[in-house]
């Protein structure tokens, strides 16, 4: 996989934003975001993760959290304009976003959908989300993923105790 450019690198580089590529050996029994990030030696709250949702009334939905945190359904939902909002069944994620679990990111999906990053990504010069493969993310600056990706960022996760 070494030096191999994904769609995702390609769209930022096209758009002269500024990352680097962190390549780590991929489990397929292990595929969360908590592996993830010790595979790329960092702290698992700044390795995102992309959770695809359906929302009743806008269709997919796309929340990037921390690997460390749970998507809150309800705040999903009420953040995209919907009543309710359920994961994507896996089965739809690779025909719908272009991508594969564990390899799914939000930049360069088949099409445009609503894309919503965690509030605590801000707190962070860099971020790490998926590459568009297991076992390549990047790391890129909040501001500069959300302006590949056009997100908004909310308040999307689940309290933790």
């Amino acid at each position: 996989m070494k030096g191999k450019k994904t769609k995702a690198v390609r769209i930022l580089e096209s758009l002269s934003i500024p990352h680097s590529i962190h390549e780590y050996e991929v489990d397929e029994q292990n595929l969360d975001a908590i592996h993830v990030a010790t595979s790329v030696g960092q702290d698992p709250a700044r390795v995102f993760k992309t959770i695809v949702l359906r929302g009743n009334k806008t269709g997919p939905v796309v929340c990037v959290v921390a690997g460390n945190d749970e998507v809150d359904l309800k705040k999903a939902a009420r953040i995209s304009g919907n009543k309710s909002v359920e994961p994507l069944p896996l089965k739809e994620l690779l025909p719908t976003t272009g991508y594969i679990r564990g390899g799914c990111t939000a930049i360069g999906m088949k099409k445009k959908f609503p894309v919503f990053l965690s509030g605590k990504a801000m707190s962070f010069d860099s971020i790490y989300v998926s590459a568009g493969v297991r076992g390549m993310q990047i790391e890129i600056s909040p501001a500069d993923y959300i302006r590949a990706t056009d997100a908004s960022v909310a308040d999307i996760t689940s309290e933790t105790v």
